[in-house]
């Protein structure tokens, strides 16, 4: 007799029940991740006001060139693997997607920061409106339509306090 079960009206299997080993270290994984993003999110305020008051606001740099061409090569690579996954039907797009669309949200954040008091803002921000912000919003909601998608476990509390909402 075979220990994987089915679901009610014998669809398909149903994932085992995980042990309270698992749970238990899941709930300290999850709890060491957000533990850091939250440090991290608060220890970034100061840093970033730092830089507000000691950063030049102008400043020459080398290898320009190489540092846009170096980031446009990256964007490139992540459209291009986000399309593969697609066309491969690869549940990796969703990730892939994220990570392009964060991409293009920070190519038209410095292309149009860094062109500010220049003729070429207008070229820049022009992209930005009509380019690389709706394909970024566009691969967004298709992320967050994939994750509606997926087929999640209903949610139960793994621990003590873990079942509290924040």
């Amino acid at each position: 007799m075979s220990d994987i079960r089915t679901q009610p009206g014998g669809g398909a299997p149903a994932a085992p029940s995980p042990t309270p080993e698992l749970l238990e270290r899941i709930r300290r994984q999850r709890r060491h991740t957000l533990e850091l993003l939250t440090v991290s999110s608060v220890g970034l305020v100061p840093w970033t006001v730092l830089l507000w008051f000691t950063l030049p606001s102008g400043y020459t740099v080398r290898q320009w060139r190489t540092a846009w061409v170096g980031f446009d090569a990256l964007l490139v690579l992540a459209v291009a693997c986000t399309a593969l996954l697609g066309w491969r039907r690869h549940r990796a797009v969703a990730v892939a997607a994220a990570a392009t669309a964060a991409l293009l949200v920070c190519d038209a954040w410095f292309d149009v920061s860094l062109a500010l008091g220049t003729p070429d803002v207008w070229l820049s921000a022009t992209l930005a409106v009509c380019v690389e912000l709706p394909l970024a919003g566009f691969l967004i909601r298709k992320v967050l339509g994939m994750l509606s998608l997926a087929q999640w476990p209903p949610r139960t509390p793994l621990a003590d306090g873990d079942d509290e909402k924040p």
